[in-house]
């Protein structure tokens, strides 16, 4: 009987630990109760871990979708206005490159006849004082230290000051000849003559750079080469020309100043990138350190070249609004070109170009009477044809790798 009673107890013990069902000592009978066991708490901890992780999961993908939804959002947001800066830009280059030379051909053709006509090098002074004081003032907005950047970039850099002095030279003489070659041409056949700087900066740069063009490019410099001369000989001219066509306007005396400035434009822009190239200077600072020695250069010119014309009608003799717009709009040029370098292409500019050939001739045949004959036509289509060509970027085809097999010995 004892053996029998431990029996028992050993059973109910055992069957308490392993949560089954348990007799109550003395005989007295209970309902039967399922006891939870270690194993299956630790499979419910976890099921809710897995549920919660299951969760988390999902709510961070939704976080995830989110955060790429917002991005995308601020991704186009910034495209819009990268997009609208470069069109703006480019629109303002074409009303910048039609608007100035029309502008200049008019304040130099159309004076009153009881006031002297302004002269070009107190201009071209004026418009470098103008630029500098532009760029003065965006440096000192991006740094609030204008004295600071000048004892850099310019007091402290004397060497680098020095090489500028060559480029400042250039871009002064070349201001001068723009002035000549628009009171001696109308304003549609100095913007196709002009582009003959393409043409200079392509053979200075094959010189002092030894950079190589295509087939493609050297066909485009000839098309454009003969277009031009087709545009010299064709003989088109405006009122200017009917109306005084005596000393003051001379359309042999014009060619030679927008090629000879076509040519130091084109060596000044290959120089320029020669002596600066991988520099980390900003435009701004390169704008004032070549501002100071063309400030200088052309108060020198103004001097040396009209100091008789200053001593009689004065240094700002035959200013009117006009002329000071024309001032104005080439000092700001420049930076329009700057904004246009950074957010538009090659070829976008390259457009703004040909439009901006067109637009002058539409203009100057009605404001300036204007009359291209045929051939001028076919010059100018020819400048356009080549102008495009030229910056057509090359195209990149892909040649298949030619597969090499290693030689093995014959067995």
């Amino acid at each position: 009987q004892n053996s029998g009673i431990m029996m028992r107890g050993s059973e109910q013990s055992s069957s308490t630990e392993n949560g089954m069902k348990m007799d109550v000592p003395h005989g007295d009978s209970v309902d039967s109760e399922i006891m939870p066991s270690p194993t299956s708490d630790r499979g419910n901890g976890l099921a809710k871990k897995r549920g919660k992780g299951v969760v988390q999961n999902a709510d961070s993908k939704s976080e995830i979708g989110k955060r790429r939804v917002r991005r995308k959002k601020v991704v186009s947001k910034e495209d819009a206005t990268q997009k609208l800066i470069k069109y703006s830009a480019l629109f303002l280059l074409v009303a910048q490159m039609v608007g100035l030379v029309l502008l200049m051909r008019y304040s130099r053709t159309n004076h009153s006849p009881d006031q002297p006509l302004y002269l070009a090098s107190t201009a071209v002074f004026f418009m470098e004082l103008m630029k500098f004081a532009i760029c003065c003032i965006v440096v000192t907005y991006q740094t609030g230290n204008l004295l600071s950047e000048l004892y850099t970039h310019v007091w402290a850099s004397p060497i680098e000051m020095a090489k500028l002095c060559v480029p400042s030279l250039l871009y002064t003489i070349q201001n001068n000849l723009l002035y000549l070659a628009l009171t001696n041409l109308d304003a549609a056949t100095y913007q196709v003559c002009y582009q003959l700087k393409i043409l200079t900066t392509a053979l200075f740069s094959a010189t002092l750079l030894q950079r190589k063009f295509s087939r493609t490019k050297w066909i485009s410099l000839v098309v454009l080469t003969v277009g031009v001369a087709i545009v010299q000989v064709s003989g088109s001219g405006d009122k200017g020309h009917k109306d005084d066509a005596g000393a003051n306007h001379n359309r042999f005396v014009g060619l030679v100043a927008v090629l000879c400035a076509a040519c130091t434009s084109g060596f000044s822009g290959v120089y320029f990138e020669k002596i600066l190239k991988g520099s980390s200077t900003t435009l701004w600072i390169r704008n004032i350190q070549m501002g100071l020695p063309s400030i200088v250069i052309a108060f020198i010119t103004v001097l040396m070249k009209d100091s008789a014309a200053i001593a009689e009608q004065g240094f700002l003799g035959g200013y009117t609004s006009i002329v000071w717009i024309v001032v104005f709009v080439q000092a700001g040029g420049g930076l329009i070109v700057a904004v246009v370098v950074k957010y538009a292409d090659n070829v976008l500019k390259v457009f703004a170009t040909s439009f901006s050939i067109i637009i002058s001739c539409i203009i100057s045949a009605v404001l300036f009477d204007f009359r291209p004959n045929f051939s001028f036509l076919i010059g100018t289509s020819l400048v356009v044809v080549a102008t495009v060509l030229y910056s057509k970027p090359p195209s990149n085809k892909r040649r298949r790798p030619q597969t090499i097999l290693p030689k093995t010995s014959g067995v």
